[in-house]
């Protein structure tokens, strides 16, 4: 990197890159495959990764059964597909944190979202670590280019911003997850700010999904108090940094 413009790197992935790749469907592949194997006998067709609001009803009145009967599998299967979707960036996991809210309540729904959104946080870090630069440059050239220029000048602060970026949506999360380790962001950093930052998001999230059945659509999600409340939480994170700058 030179004056704070990321660099165009080579492309495609090299065969090693494609590799790493590989394995690691692979393994989420054997992953979902042995949760499968674990359930009961019965007529899985109602499983697909939620894409509405209908998908999610659905999902949620065949899971309702099984979750007290097979909590462990339904525990783990759902941490498996909301990791799987945050590494590979498969949108839709705001129909997962609904789902949760609607089957486990708000306290045990939001610790579930937050510590599966980490993780699949930290997983799509870690595979852009790998093979990530030449796919975000050629996703987001510029937008990646904004995002090394404003954590170059709140180095010192880092972890402010990254709370404020997590808490508010400035920037899409998946954005997050896949270029931090492109902009040099530390994974200590990345790692507090999207358990800390997460929560606000899947509180709301979570809450809704109890009363399912009255969201007509997810802009119903948030409304004008709860992206104000957002945005206040995100304020008061960035604040440190904003009166640093003005110190010095």
């Amino acid at each position: 990197m030179d004056g704070g413009v990321v660099q165009r790197p080579r492309y495609p992935l090299s065969s090693r890159e494609l590799g790493l790749a590989c394995m690691v469907i692979l393994g989420f592949a054997v992953g979902f495959f042995g949760v499968y194997m674990t359930m009961p006998p019965s007529d899985y067709s109602f499983l697909k990764m939620p894409r509405s609001l209908e998908d999610i009803q659905i999902l949620r009145d065949n899971l309702e059964g099984y979750t007290s009967d097979y909590t462990l599998q339904v525990l783990v299967g759902y941490c498996m597909v909301y990791i799987f979707m945050q590494t590979f960036m498969i949108p839709g996991t705001v129909f997962m944190s609904l789902l949760a809210g609607s089957l486990f309540g708000v306290f045990k729904g939001v610790v579930l979202v937050v510590f599966a959104a980490t993780a699949g946080a930290s997983s799509c870090f870690f595979l852009s670590k790998l093979i990530g630069r030449p796919i975000v440059f050629s996703l987001w050239p510029d937008r990646l280019n904004f995002f090394q220029a404003q954590v170059a000048k709140r180095r010192e602060r880092l972890l402010n911003y990254m709370l404020f970026l997590r808490v508010t949506p400035t920037l899409p999360n998946t954005f997050i997850n896949f270029a931090s380790p492109i902009v040099d962001i530390p994974y200590h950093t990345f790692f507090l700010a999207t358990v800390i930052g997460l929560i606000p998001a899947a509180y709301v999230t979570v809450r809704a999904g109890i009363a399912l059945g009255d969201l007509q659509s997810v802009k119903d999600l948030y409304d004008f108090q709860s992206i104000a409340t957002l945005f206040f939480i995100g304020v008061v994170s960035i604040t440190p940094t904003l009166m640093g700058k003005k110190e010095s």
